[in-house]
């Protein structure tokens, strides 16, 4: 008969073994979505030249379009279908949490479980297509107004070839908006943000590359790019520290008896991030900037000077205007994102309703209150911080002629992503091992008694 002992492994072996199966078909489906985003990056729209566009990006990837093609993952220098990437369900999502918080009807469906939140999401997605239709059209007209050395960027311009472009870049964003959805249900990680991931991460080597160029040529002296990698390297660190951070309320739980029995009565502590939004804010500052900037950077080439171009260049890299408007959307999206994904209110009603309390504190307004002026007080540090980290590649582009965005947003992106990701697949894995111990258990326990 076998021991205990070798029922408990025996049970974590089966839960481990059959979990790595389920596992690998959800990483293998994530990895053949990506593969399918990465091939519409180099499928064009129709009627552009891809030399003049290539030719125009060269000239203004250091400005606010280098910035758009790094989230699309190069998709807007070839202007492909997935230009637009997933930047409008972004902004659609601002706009109806934004909306949520102020119409209480839409409040009301949040608080209503799941079915509430499939109604919010379907509002999400029919805003997501009205936005990526006006950006579309938008982006139509500046392509026809733009001509590089070797002639237009629009072979036959005209109502078709705004027709069909406006179809062909909403089709594109609707189609990411689908498959970062199916990447969420059957696969591993947040789609949405496993995209944007994989557009930044596949820009990176030919940045890297281009970069190690300058340093041969000297433009960019080998003491500077040394102390480049090095503070890459550091940031890195700051940012997995900061994103691990946290500030433990205590909580206590009372004794209650039932029957002859005493239940109750256990320590625990309520985890508080000191960057509660996570990723989102300079996500939501990008997306909110790259509306009005992406049309003055398409019409940049423009030969009269106006207001355009004055915007343009108030807009520009390391210039007062952007630093300061991308700073205080930054800060504003990390209180409001936390004020949206954590309330004090309803954590201490829930903490009062199930008999826990934080020592020293009464339940109830008093313990609102508390958990408030504490996360408050994170949500400080944690604004700071995603501003500092934020307006780095902002300084270097702006002072040293860095080629691309290694740093800041990018380097946010690509390390919470992992984290979150890395988390998910551990969390598959730790369910099931306790799945298949409570299976083997029951296996190995007694059977039903005889009547």
């Amino acid at each position: 008969m076998a021991s205990a002992t070798d029922q408990l492994a025996a049970g974590l072996n089966f839960g481990v073994l059959a979990k790595a199966t389920e596992l690998k078909k959800r990483i293998w489906f994530t990895l053949g979505a990506l593969i399918v985003y990465r091939i519409g990056t180099y499928v064009p729209v129709p009627g552009v030249d891809a030399a003049v566009m290539g030719e125009l990006m060269q000239q203004h990837g250091g400005g606010i379009l280098g910035m758009f093609d790094m989230f699309s993952g190069g998709a807007l220098g070839r202007m492909t279908v997935f230009a637009l990437n997933i930047m409008p369900y972004i902004s659609a999502s601002i706009i109806v949490q934004l909306l949520t918080a102020a119409i209480p009807s839409w409040e009301q469906l949040k608080k209503e479980g799941e079915q509430g939140r499939k109604t919010l999401n379907q509002y999400t997605r029919y805003l997501t297509l009205f936005i990526a239709i006006f950006q579309a059209y938008g982006i139509s007209i500046g392509l026809e107004a733009m001509r590089g050395a070797s002639g237009a960027a629009v072979m036959d311009p005209g109502m078709f070839f705004r027709i069909s472009c406006v179809i062909t870049l909403t089709g594109g964003t609707m189609f990411l908006m689908w498959l970062g959805e199916q990447i969420t249900a059957r696969g591993v990680g947040n789609g949405i943000s496993l995209i944007i991931f994989a557009g930044i991460v596949a820009n990176l080597p030919s940045a890297l590359v281009s970069t190690l160029e300058l340093g041969r040529t000297g433009a960019l002296s080998t003491f500077f790019i040394i102390f480049f990698l090095i503070a890459a390297l550091a940031v890195i660190f700051v940012v997995v520290f900061i994103e691990r951070a946290q500030r433990r309320i205590p909580v206590q739980y009372p004794k209650r008896q039932v029957g002859n029995r005493m239940f109750g009565g256990e320590a625990t502590h309520l985890p508080l991030k000191l960057n509660t939004a996570g990723v989102i804010p300079p996500i939501f500052a990008s997306s909110l900037l790259l509306l009005p900037a992406t049309m003055v950077g398409f019409t940049q080439d423009r030969s009269a000077d106006g207001w355009l171009q004055w915007m343009a260049n108030l807009l520009g890299h390391g210039q007062p205007l952007y630093l300061v408007l991308y700073s205080a959307m930054i800060a504003f999206f990390a209180f409001f994102y936390t004020a949206v994904v954590f309330n004090p209110s309803d954590t201490a009603d829930n903490l009062k309703k199930y008999g826990g309390f934080v020592p020293g504190i009464r339940p109830g307004q008093h313990t609102a209150e508390y958990l408030d002026r504490v996360l408050t007080r994170l949500t400080v540090v944690g604004a700071i911080y995603l501003v500092v980290v934020c307006l780095i590649p902002e300084m270097l582009i702006a002072n040293y002629g860095v080629p691309f965005y290694f740093g800041g947003t990018s380097l946010l992106i690509i390390v919470t992503v992992t984290m979150d990701t890395v988390a998910q697949v551990q969390s598959h894995l730790f369910a099931h091992q306790y799945e298949g111990l409570i299976k083997k258990a029951r296996l190995g326990g007694r059977g039903p008694r005889p009547r």
